[in-house]
């Protein structure tokens, strides 16, 4: 039979439209400690369901717990390094979720945090090579980390739902010259915080890169979201478009939604047996 280039075309076309990953929310928010990024949690589309591996992380969220907009699993957030076991059960639990539709009730799945997620894939690790509470070596233990941490991002890139991992930022110090009286001028940058590599890599699984700081104000703190900046801070959206979105915007996930012209809506409530 020969070639049908309309054919292929239409093939191409219809694709694109139910490719379910082109309508699909997917962020890595950044930030110091306090920055907000779990309290973003009460901004997403409901209901929301967290795997948090930040011991404590969710407390700030009760009121939404309470009421049954967000589901947080905190068992994976008291890790033992030297009988590491919550990675393991993680991967076993995300497939079985995945299998039976779990995330299909929910209109965003956080992953919180990359730093402490990470821990857990590299006592993973360890354990694997009988090395449980040892330091980490370079070739034998941050590559298998890095891998594990990159294809378990990819298949969260299937879920039905919005899908955000949070993460940490560390500060590099740049000496820039010194002044006349010697002393060093300094310049501060603060990156995605993760092993080696993985901090390219990671972040180009995401659709958007956003970046919570915070302004102290004489009404107090004011947080506000980098949605496009290179310097300090590293942010970058794909959604940004011509113009839609602000350089800096509120960190308000729902209305970011309904900014860019993407499904916003909460799903209906669960409902608890």
């Amino acid at each position: 039979m020969p070639y049908d280039a309309q054919a292929e075309l239409k093939r191409v076309k219809e694709y694109y439209n139910s490719d379910r990953l082109q309508k699909r929310f997917s962020a890595l928010v950044t930030g110091e400690s306090g920055s907000g990024k779990t309290f973003l949690a009460s901004t997403c589309r409901f209901p929301v369901h967290i795997d948090s591996f930040d011991p404590g992380g969710t407390k700030g969220l009760r009121k939404w717990i309470e009421r049954g907009d967000v589901i947080a699993d905190t068992q994976w957030e008291a890790e033992d390094p030297y009988a590491p076991s919550k990675f393991g059960e993680w991967m076993r639990t995300i497939d079985i979720r995945m299998e039976v539709g779990y995330f299909d009730l929910f209109g965003t799945y956080i992953l919180d945090s990359a730093t402490t997620w990470g821990d857990a894939v590299m006592n993973y690790q360890l354990a694997s090579v009988d090395k449980a509470g040892d330091a980490p070596k370079w070739n034998r233990d941050y590559t298998p980390q890095k891998t594990k941490m990159i294809n378990y991002i990819k298949k969260l890139m299937n879920l039905p739902c919005d899908f955000i991992l949070t993460g940490h930022l560390r500060a590099i110090e740049e000496v820039l010259g010194q002044t006349k009286e010697g002393s060093d001028i300094k310049r501060v940058k603060y990156r995605f915080l993760t092993t080696g590599q993985a901090t390219i890599t990671i972040p180009l699984q995401f659709d958007e890169i956003y970046v919570l700081i915070g302004d102290e104000t004489s009404s107090g703190l004011v947080r506000k979201m980098l949605i496009n900046a290179q310097g300090t801070y590293i942010a970058r959206s794909r959604l940004k478009g011509d113009g839609v979105l602000n350089d800096t915007e509120t960190p308000d996930i729902r209305k970011l939604l309904k900014k860019i012209g993407m499904t916003w809506e909460d799903l209906p409530k669960l409902k608890m047996e």
